[in-house]
């Protein structure tokens, strides 16, 4: 079913309650650069994640944890210049929030004055909980993160789908509920069963954006370079990919290498 879409000059906190009580999907994307972030934003995404996914993506790390506070700040600085209409939101990478209250703040403050970002992003429920409520008291939007939170992939020991025993099912369901409460305008559901994430996105005011977590959500989120296909060695179920550009970027590659040993590139037209 259609629903007829409000036009957004500008995508706010508010603009994102507002799409999820009038039934509206909310569509967000990963980018790291400025030139990717410009291409999503003229697209018309609504919400731009700089993902600590940046660690994995764009620094070939094995995981999140070792991006630091400082290139954070780099990636996201670089897509802040580049946007004119979406919400830009930045994670906290692991070590700037966990325990630290103090710390957390001043970590979100720093983001916040260095990049020009619209909100920040946390993983992690009750045991945040008053990291969120100190960056929420300096009036910085807080985007709350549950199911699977890659930075705590050490507990966890896997990238499974979480929450399907009950037990674990219950407390994200706490959770989410807690983070509402805090104030958090938003929820990242990551790889939780589709109906454990459709419960939880009708029991709260907040939208809830999904990723590997049903279509009962109120919006979704995705790795661009996944969906783009630039990747092609992460195969997950919740994964769409639009493009194929592993082969078109690797086909013009070759291309290229082929025209300059040949000496077909550059021709007379391509020089001065």
């Amino acid at each position: 079913m259609s629903v007829a879409k409000k036009q957004y000059k500008r995508i706010t906190t508010k603009s994102l309650v507002e799409m999820k009580a009038n039934g509206e999907k909310i569509s967000m994307l990963t980018a790291y650069d400025y030139t990717m972030a410009k291409i999503v934003d003229g697209a018309g995404i609504d919400v731009i994640l700089v993902g600590d996914s940046a660690s994995n993506v764009m620094a070939g790390h094995e995981t999140t944890l070792p991006i630091t506070l400082d290139q954070m700040i780099y990636h996201a600085s670089s897509v802040v210049r580049a946007i004119d209409r979406c919400l830009v939101v930045v994670d906290l990478p692991f070590g700037t929030y966990q325990g630290n209250s103090k710390n957390a703040l001043e970590s979100a403050i720093k983001i916040m004055k260095e990049t020009g970002g619209h909100a920040v992003k946390l993983e992690g429920g009750s045991e945040i909980g008053e990291s969120i409520s100190r960056i929420l008291t300096a009036g910085i939007p807080v985007m709350g993160h549950l199911g699977l939170t890659p930075q705590s992939i050490y507990k966890f020991g896997t990238y499974t789908v979480r929450a399907k025993e009950e037990e674990e099912a219950q407390k994200l369901k706490e959770d989410a509920k807690l983070l509402e409460q805090l104030g958090c305008f938003a929820l990242v559901l990551e790889k939780v069963p589709a109906k454990l994430a459709q419960e939880v996105a009708e029991s709260l005011t907040i939208p809830v954006i999904g990723i590997g977590a049903g279509a009962g959500v109120d919006g979704q989120v995705l790795v661009t370079h996944d969906m783009l296909g630039m990747t092609h060695e992460f195969n997950p179920r919740f994964l769409r990919r639009y493009l194929d550009m592993y082969t078109g970027m690797t086909n013009a590659f070759k291309q290229y290498i082929d025209d300059v040993k040949s000496q077909d590139f550059p021709n007379e037209n391509e020089q001065y």
